[in-house]
């Protein structure tokens, strides 16, 4: 049992001691947050233009026809497009295409990595949205335009808003998926968290420390992410019952 807690020191050591590794480990932990952060702000502008385009085409659905119905008619086309190529193809093609085809001289892999990420979320917080927005009772919508408001604003301060708090527990999966889905930016060698961790494995050759090390590393940032998002549905849910 001694020589066992022996090994597990010095393989410890190794790992997060010896020649600053940590600091390498918290660089790539950076780089990590930096692309999730960055990748779902931009999901979420995505996701919000996408949501209210193939809602208001669903509502006017029936409209006779007239310039304004055909560009909403290719507007939600484009979007019905987009949605089907990114959910209906894997995140790791999607990340290499971007990578090696579309930014094949580009060695800006964290830039690159926040538009695949970003454009992949997008698809699928516009459908969390759009089902948000759904979610909203009709009469929302009449009473902030018998208040004088127009579409727009009407969607911007009645909507919108209402629609982010029925779909707050499903962006937050979301947030989640995506915190952990930039690990597969290492396959475009970007140095985030898991690229640094096989650096480390591949210099002192134990796989066990680095890789275990990491993974606590990712659980104790969703466990966080988790009880902020509790915290916040908690507080919406006191502010509605005022």
């Amino acid at each position: 049992m001694q020589e066992w807690f022996a090994k597990i020191a010095s393989d410890f050591s190794q790992t997060f001691i010896e020649k600053d590794r940590w600091l390498q480990l918290l660089k790539g932990l950076g780089v990590t947050l930096e692309i999730a952060v960055l990748a779902l702000i931009l999901g979420i502008v995505i996701g919000i233009i996408i949501a209210v385009i193939r809602t208001v085409h669903d509502q006017r659905r029936g409209v006779k026809k007239g310039f304004g119905n055909a560009l909403l008619n290719l507007g939600n086309g484009i979007c019905v497009l987009y949605l089907t190529v990114i959910r209906g193809t894997p995140m790791m093609v999607q990340l290499l295409i971007m990578y090696f085809v579309i930014f094949a001289s580009s060695q800006r892999t964290i830039l690159v990595a926040v538009l695949a990420f970003g454009i992949n979320s997008g698809a699928y917080v516009a459908e969390i949205i759009r089902s948000g927005i759904m979610a909203v009772d009709a009469g929302q919508m009449e009473a902030g335009r018998s208040l004088g408001l127009n579409y727009g604003k009407t969607m911007r301060y009645i909507i919108i808003p209402q629609a982010f708090k029925n779909a707050l527990p499903a962006l937050g999966n979301e947030m989640i998926t995506l915190l952990k889905d930039t690990s597969l930016v290492t396959v475009i060698g970007a140095m985030d968290l898991t690229k640094v961790a096989l650096v480390i494995q591949s210099r002192t050759y134990q796989a066990f420390m680095p890789f275990i090390g990491i993974a606590v590393i990712y659980l104790v940032m969703v466990i966080i992410l988790s009880k902020v998002l509790s915290v916040v549905e908690r507080r919406l849910r006191v502010g509605d019952q005022r």
